[in-house]
């Protein structure tokens, strides 16, 4: 929300004490806000891997679960890239939202081969959710400077190759998701 020029100067004219109080009641009500201040301003932005490895910890706890379907699959592939979303917003983590996506969507679609091997009506959602989710990672790596890139040939090829393989096969063709990656 815009606010006027008029209200603007009114709050830049208020006393620092009363700012103060009102800044912290605005912080309280806003979740992402408070932990991205707390990341910057306690954690001086120096907890990036340890926030990385809890992540690639669940990742790694939840694709451990038995699915038999894959639409448990698929929700808990979405829970954790909405934990990864939430990662990056707080810590403006790019590289870590590559890294992390290409590692959830690699560790699920290895563990999970037998049950996303076919095309059905049931996986139509997950295999629509896991093309979108490899062409989302294939943007990102496309922005980063070439010399980074090489860092993930390995494991975007093993991600382009089970994608192909896997009940996403078609939506990968439909939106021209490359074979191979560089």
């Amino acid at each position: 929300m815009a606010l006027p020029d008029q209200l603007k100067k009114a709050i830049i004219q208020m006393p620092a004490k009363e700012k103060d109080k009102l800044l912290l009641r605005l912080i309280t009500k806003d979740k992402t806000l408070s932990d991205r201040l707390h990341f910057e301003l306690l954690e001086d932005s120096a907890t990036i891997p340890e926030r990385r490895e809890e992540i690639v910890n669940r990742i790694t706890r939840t694709s451990k679960f038995n699915q038999n379907t894959p639409g448990w699959v698929l929700m808990d592939m979405r829970n954790l890239s909405g934990d990864i979303s939430y990662h990056v917003k707080v810590t403006k983590d790019k590289i870590g939202a590559i890294e992390l996506n290409l590692f959830l969507l690699n560790t699920f679609l290895e563990t999970y081969q037998s049950i996303l091997k076919t095309y059905s009506s049931k996986a139509d959602t997950c295999a629509l959710y896991i093309a979108k989710k490899a062409q989302t990672i294939l943007n990102g790596l496309n922005k980063l400077d070439e010399d980074y890139r090489f860092d993930y040939v390995k494991d975007t090829n093993n991600m382009l190759k089970l994608v192909h393989n896997l009940c996403s096969k078609m939506y990968a063709r439909q939106m021209e998701i490359p074979v191979d990656w560089e």
